[in-house]
């Protein structure tokens, strides 16, 4: 899901380093929970090495369905291919805010996806990065093939299925995340630019919206796109590829 390039506002300012100077959007999460920002490559670094894993940085919105598709086929490649994959949370209710041309329904799902997000979110702050993934697998069985809405039965069992306590479900209707959600949300968008939307995926620092597909390509075929991605990803002037979509999320 994506919006106009000319709508987004994210509110989210650019903290300082201790020597004063910005901290680079991308970083803002990072800087927010007091961690370097290493997880993404600066595109003027040296180039990974040939050998290297392959680094992979997941930033989804578990309400969006695309989004879920598109981490099916991470799931395949992981198992298959030695990958670091490192998930990470955007939102689409922050990417669409300040819009007065939504649908009534869409501004109903916008206002609905703020829960499960901040919950992630929350668990990601007190409980580690190795949460989040069985987190989103939860929340995520639920919503899109279980074809589920209803917020607070859905957040309260996947917290009981990951082993987290119940209590994190009282953020979803609150703000208190949201500073730190804005902060993940400007550090996945900075990498690809203000009119995409969500998946954003990077290879080793570099990233792009997508790849949307349906149904998830799964053994050669998942391991084929992520080599054409990765071959993507070291052209420096390569920006768009796209068609319009003919199908649905096929669960």
């Amino acid at each position: 899901m994506s919006r106009a390039a000319d709508r987004l506002t994210t509110n989210v300012g650019q903290p300082l380093r201790p020597t004063g100077e910005r901290v680079p959007a991308r970083c803002a999460f990072a800087a927010f929970v007091g961690r370097d920002c290493r997880r993404t490559r600066d595109l003027e670094d040296t180039a990974v090495p040939q050998n290297a894993t392959p680094v992979v940085d997941f930033w989804f919105d578990p309400a969006c369905p695309w989004a879920w598709m598109t981490s099916r086929w991470m799931d395949e490649v992981a198992a298959q291919r030695d990958v670091d994959v490192r998930w990470h949370v955007m939102s689409l209710a922050v990417l669409n805010e300040g819009r007065d041309d939504l649908p009534e329904r869409y501004r109903e799902l916008m206002t609905s996806a703020w829960a499960a997000v901040r919950v992630v979110i929350a668990a990601q702050r007190d409980h580690g990065d190795g949460v989040v993934k069985p987190l989103y697998d939860a929340l995520g069985t639920r919503i899109h093939p279980g074809g589920r809405s209803d917020n607070e039965a859905i957040i309260a069992e996947a917290l009981a299925e990951v082993g987290l306590p119940a209590e994190l479900a009282a953020v979803a209707g609150t703000t208190d995340v949201d500073d730190l959600l804005r902060a993940s949300h400007t550090e996945g968008i900075s990498l690809v630019g203000t009119d995409v939307g969500t998946p954003v995926v990077a290879i080793d620092g570099v990233g792009y919206f997508g790849p949307v597909v349906t149904p998830a390509p799964t053994g050669d075929a998942a391991l084929a796109l992520f080599d054409g991605l990765v071959a993507m990803t070291k052209v420096p002037g390569f920006y768009e590829l796209k068609r319009s979509r003919t199908a649905g999320p096929q669960f």
